[in-house]
């Protein structure tokens, strides 16, 4: 994973030469899961950070928080255990309730790498609309997420809650407010995120 992210972010002279009619680098169809992912979820808008480490992690949730002048406003998040792994957690204004936080801290379900969304569900969001929700995400995930498309995740969320279904199951897919979302069933009626997505390396 660590030499196909640098790979990425790090083309060569070459791969540039062999971007497609429409100058995007497009990778191979038979490519890694999370290559076809990253491609994809950068091409919808999404902000990609990989983080090795957990210290590696934390360091960039404090980083997202300075640079977007985050650290004294209200931030909306359900996850205690979640706010439990940055150290960033004392200096931040947690509400579970006003969803007219400055940002939205949450984990997801799955990583779909056929589209580049992020599946989640009333685990993550409660019975909220993605509409309802702050305009700014970070969202916290673990490469043993991948999927590779949405009904392999969907399968995913039933053999991970097979006694309870989750309801309100839900992606998210466009992340550039500028560009008109190319929707699903499971897309629709959904505005676009300003999103980071913090990627940790299993551990």
């Amino acid at each position: 994973m660590k030499k196909f992210i640098k790979s990425f972010f790090n083309k060569s002279e070459k791969e540039d030469s062999e971007k497609n009619e429409d100058g995007k680098y497009m990778p191979e169809a038979k490519a890694p899961i999370e290559e076809r992912f990253t491609f994809n979820f950068t091409e919808n808008g999404g902000k990609f950070l990989y983080c090795e480490t957990k210290s590696e992690c934390d360091a960039f949730f404090s980083q997202i928080i300075e640079e977007n002048e985050w650290n004294d406003v209200d931030i909306l998040c359900y996850d205690d255990s979640l706010l439990d792994f940055f150290s960033e957690k004392d200096k931040l204004n947690v509400s579970k309730t006003n969803l007219n936080s400055r940002f939205f801290l949450t984990r997801c379900e799955f990583l779909v790498a056929k589209d580049g969304s992020l599946l989640i569900c009333a685990e993550q969001i409660k019975s909220h609309k993605v509409n309802d929700l702050p305009q700014n995400f970070i969202v916290f995930a673990k490469i043993s997420q991948f999927t590779e498309t949405l009904s392999g995740g969907l399968n995913g969320i039933k053999s991970n809650y097979p006694n309870n279904l989750p309801t309100n199951i839900t992606t998210i897919k466009n992340f550039n407010s500028q560009e008109k979302e190319n929707t699903n069933f499971l897309t629709y009626g959904s505005a676009a995120k300003n999103l980071y997505l913090l990627l940790l390396e299993d551990l």
